[in-house]
């Protein structure tokens, strides 16, 4: 009998034991997919040959969703928070827009989003005729990637914190994994939200400049790098153009450290002039 009630115990413990590693699985399964769609995105980013189609994409989608905000599709309008609107474009892509019913009269809806989409365009495409295409293309790329690891980042420490309170939401008879799976899919949208406005208002508003020292990394003559660090060349040397290292030799036999100073100041030569 005891040790049927010991085999019972043992299994009702296995039990128990298998139901929580479930669950930290299924807890870990949410974790793990939102971890394979943000690693293929940037996979994306550094495997692409140029990413500018993916930033028009993503400028598309920022800018719908500011547009909406301020212009909902069933207002009239008159109701078009036109001032609004300008200060948003201002505050996302540090563009100025004379947005006033005067100079909008013309345009319905759609065509009021593609004014906007094509000055957009154009106000980039200008600012980045200061570099190269390869230039732009290494822009893009380090400004999406280092914006894309700072919001993951950030979104895997507010996972940590929502795992470790969302078992209270049993007492309010919520299912604890489903309000986990409903939470960290807001969180993780929200994230890729701030992660394509994030990045198009460092290239919006990043200054650019064109010289050939601040574009050009010019590495130093082999001959420039032994006469700063090495010696001087002979003067034979360098009408030459020769490279060899002229020889310092020393003059007169070696002083020890603890002998007196050949300057006659009677201290050792250690603590006087072999300092």
């Amino acid at each position: 009998m005891i040790t049927k009630a010991i085999e019972n115990a043992q299994r009702k413990v296995e039990a128990h034991n298998f139901e929580i590693r479930k669950h930290l699985l299924e807890y870990d399964d949410v974790m793990n997919k939102q971890r394979e769609v943000i690693y293929s995105q940037r996979r994306d980013v550094l495997e692409s040959d140029d990413i500018h189609a993916l930033m028009e994409e993503m400028q598309t989608e920022v800018l719908e969703g500011l547009f909406n905000t301020y212009v909902p599709p069933e207002a009239y309008v008159d109701d078009w928070d036109l001032a609004g609107l300008t200060d948003a474009m201002l505050r996302q892509y540090g563009v100025p827009m004379a947005l006033t019913p005067k100079n909008i009269a013309d345009l319905d809806r759609d065509a009021f989003l593609e004014h906007l989409h094509t000055r957009l365009n154009a106000h980039y495409a200008a600012k980045m005729q200061a570099i190269s295409a390869e230039q732009r293309h290494a822009l893009e790329r380090w400004v999406m990637l280092q914006v894309i690891d700072k919001h993951w980042k950030d979104h895997l420490l507010a996972m940590d914190y929502l795992k470790e309170g969302i078992g209270l939401r049993g007492y309010g008879q919520k299912n604890p994994l489903n309000e986990y799976k409903r939470e960290a899919y807001e969180m993780f949208v929200g994230m890729t939200e701030r992660i394509k406005a994030e990045a198009l208002e460092y290239l919006f508003k990043v200054e650019l400049t064109r010289t050939e020292e601040e574009l050009t990394v010019r590495p130093r003559r082999r001959d420039q790098y032994i006469t700063e660090h090495r010696g001087t060349l002979s003067e034979a040397q360098e009408d030459t153009g020769g490279t060899a290292v002229k020889t310092v030799r020393r003059q007169g036999a070696k002083v020890g450290r603890n002998a007196p100073c050949p300057c006659g100041s009677g201290k050792k030569y250690k603590k006087c002039c072999g300092i």
